[in-house]
């Protein structure tokens, strides 16, 4: 809280509506553990085995490591480009209330 007669004004910087902002939080982590995974993935040795665990279960399958490596690289553009265009809706949004 500023002091010494200086008022915030707090309409100033207008907040985006939560929903988008926990929308891109979620999105955010899903973007970071999808690099995270494309990191591995591009690491591994050619004959090494890499396994796929079945959703929603605890079994893992015998997966081949290149298309394991291509699918999360395209997952990763996916989420990417969602994003992108969450912000560029929340950045629309903003310049919209700013204006009078």
């Amino acid at each position: 809280m500023p002091r010494s007669g200086v008022r915030a004004d707090y309409r100033a910087a207008p907040v985006p509506p939560y929903k988008s902002d926990a929308r891109t939080e979620a999105l955010n982590s899903k973007i970071k553990e999808q690099k995270i995974l494309v990191d591995e993935l591009s690491n591994l040795k050619k004959n090494r085995k890499v396994y796929k665990q079945q959703q929603n279960s605890s079994v893992f399958f015998l997966a081949d490591g290149t298309e394991m490596f291509s699918k999360s690289k395209k997952t990763l553009d996916e989420l990417r480009k969602q994003y992108q265009a969450l912000e560029e809706n929340t950045e629309t949004t903003e310049v919209k209330t700013q204006s009078p």
